[in-house]
């Protein structure tokens, strides 16, 4: 759902003195800028023409007050306490027409509003007042309900994506529609949980996001807007825009609606801060794993992620049947920096950054022992993060092969474990490797054939060993005899024969393959 707004530049419901007198009637006037030049970027809340010598005491702030000064005309320090009373009520700016009052700009004046840093324009020609006034407050008033309409547009967009169960990814790309530039969730320690926008913009931030998350505490500034997310007294997180290109107040408007929209999603979809730092680490590590995004690319997002980079050890592992919050739990009270991220088939990726010095076998080896009923499938360690993709996909292809049913693997199964089942798993895909495996077992493969086939595969798991065979299916050695002669008579092998059993267990271990 995206609704189609006007530039969220022309929505700021403020004008700057600088978009003032750039107005077409104002130009009329042949303004000159005569003091606080520097300062031109201020925002004018409204527009008022006084003469009161003491006009600063009816100001609230943010004006911009015209006058002739013909109540200041001879008077030095009249002229004076003038520009200090405007400053002391924060105006915006003063316009002074010249005329029979001040032929020219008045020195004391202009001096005055040198030091205080007030904005202080004189307009040569003869000018009616009146007529600024009412297209500066008429554009304010546009620009205030547009602003309005913007906020509550980008309210109905983003409600409608929750009422439609859209996911975090998708709110976020729909608020990075509306702001035009990065946003970026965070926790509460300034660790990237997710993003949107362009990606080119998305990975400039989080090159530089080391720097951005030391300053995230400190006040907004160049387009950097953060609201907050929370609820019920519980701070969480944070969202913020990065770089926004608009008014300040309508930025802050726009955080402020799309933190409401966060916080609304995270209660209804009954999700927390956590399940989104696991969405995080998925996405990144499945990237890492298929390859489609070139490793270098995810670096910033594995850094911005809290993830060590300089100068480390990568250990990629796979856990098959693994509980993501378990391993994490063990990864925390081992000290070990990595992130974990379910993957698809009942698998679980974890990306251990160890410092250069510290034994990588002997703490992989620390954390498979911690974990219960599991084995722990590793790659062999990396120090350069372009090779953590291999690594990546090697583990897998090691776990996929631990899938397949081997026996008697150690707590850490690395490559040189999975021996022809790893090559076997690899091969899976390949129409002979099919047509080889079907032709071998085409008598088992059938229904009634499940339970020999069962009996097959642990027979040749266990090295040909009978009575282990017999043990692991609860039966008598006579039972067992029985199911082999059945088993060799429907194949036509003679399973005493070494390269007929081998071709078999090749044939088996291809269907196993394929199977998983």
């Amino acid at each position: 759902m995206s609704t189609t707004l006007e530039p969220l530049e022309s929505l700021a419901p403020t004008l700057s003195v600088r978009q003032v007198l750039m107005l077409e009637r104002v130009l009329a006037g042949e303004p000159e800028v005569v003091a606080g030049a520097g300062q031109l970027d201020r925002a004018v809340r409204w527009v008022h023409v006084a003469e009161a010598a003491d006009v600063g005491v009816m100001l609230s702030g943010g004006e911009m007050v015209l006058t002739t000064g013909v109540l200041l005309a001879g008077d030095d320090d009249k002229q004076a306490e003038y520009i200090r009373s405007l400053h002391r009520a924060e105006a915006a700016a003063v316009v002074l027409g010249l005329g029979r009052a001040f032929p020219a700009p008045p020195d004391v004046m202009r001096r005055a509003a040198e030091r205080c840093g007030l904005p202080m324009v004189v307009l040569h020609r003869p000018f009616p007042f009146a007529e600024l006034t009412e297209e500066v407050q008429a554009r304010l008033i546009r620009r205030k309900f547009a602003a309005v309409s913007m906020s509550e547009a980008v309210r109905t967009a983003l409600t409608g994506l929750i009422t439609a169960g859209a996911p975090l990814q998708r709110m976020l790309d729909e608020i990075a529609h509306h702001s035009g530039c990065p946003v970026v969730v965070t926790n509460l320690a300034h660790r990237v949980l997710a993003t949107a926008g362009e990606r080119s913009a998305v990975d400039d931030v989080l090159r530089d996001w080391e720097r951005i998350a030391r300053q995230a505490g400190g006040s907004e500034g160049d387009g950097w807007i953060r609201a907050e997310l929370g609820g019920r007294g519980e701070r969480w997180g944070q969202i913020m825009l990065c770089g926004y290109r608009g008014d300040a107040a309508t930025g802050r408007l726009l955080a402020d609606r799309a933190a409401e929209a966060l916080v609304l999603h995270r209660m209804l979809g009954g999700t927390s801060a956590h399940t989104w730092e696991e969405q995080s680490a998925q996405s990144l590590l499945t990237d890492l794993v298929s390859g489609v995004v070139p490793a270098r690319q995810l670096l910033p997002r594995a850094r911005a992620a809290g993830l060590p980079v300089n100068r480390r050890t990568f250990v990629p592992l796979v856990v098959r049947d693994g509980d993501p919050a378990e391993l994490d739990r063990v990864l925390r009270l081992l000290g070990l920096p990595g992130i974990v991220a379910e993957l698809a088939d009942g698998a679980t990726a974890v990306l251990l950054s160890l410092a250069r010095d510290q034994d990588a076998t002997v703490l992989t080896a620390n954390f498979a022992a911690r974990l219960s009923r599991t084995v722990v499938a590793a790659a062999d360690p990396r120090t350069a993060w372009d090779d953590v993709p291999a690594g990546m996909r090697e583990a897998r292809h090691v776990a996929d092969a631990v899938a397949s049913g081997a026996l008697d693997l150690p707590a850490v199964v690395r490559l040189k474990d999975v021996h022809l089942r790893g090559l076997v798993r690899l091969l899976r895909d390949d129409p002979h490797v099919q047509s080889f495996a079907e032709r071998e077992l085409d008598g088992l493969l059938c229904g009634a054939g499940d339970d020999l086939l069962a009996v097959l595969r642990t027979y040749l798991a266990t090295g040909r060993n009978k009575s282990r065979t017999a043990q692991l299916h609860h039966v008598s050695r006579p039972a067992l005899y029985r199911r082999l002669e059945a088993i060799q008579g429907r194949l036509g092998v003679d399973l005493d024969d070494f390269e007929q059993a081998a071709s078999v267990h090749i044939a088996l271990l291809a269907h196993d393959a394929q199977q998983g």
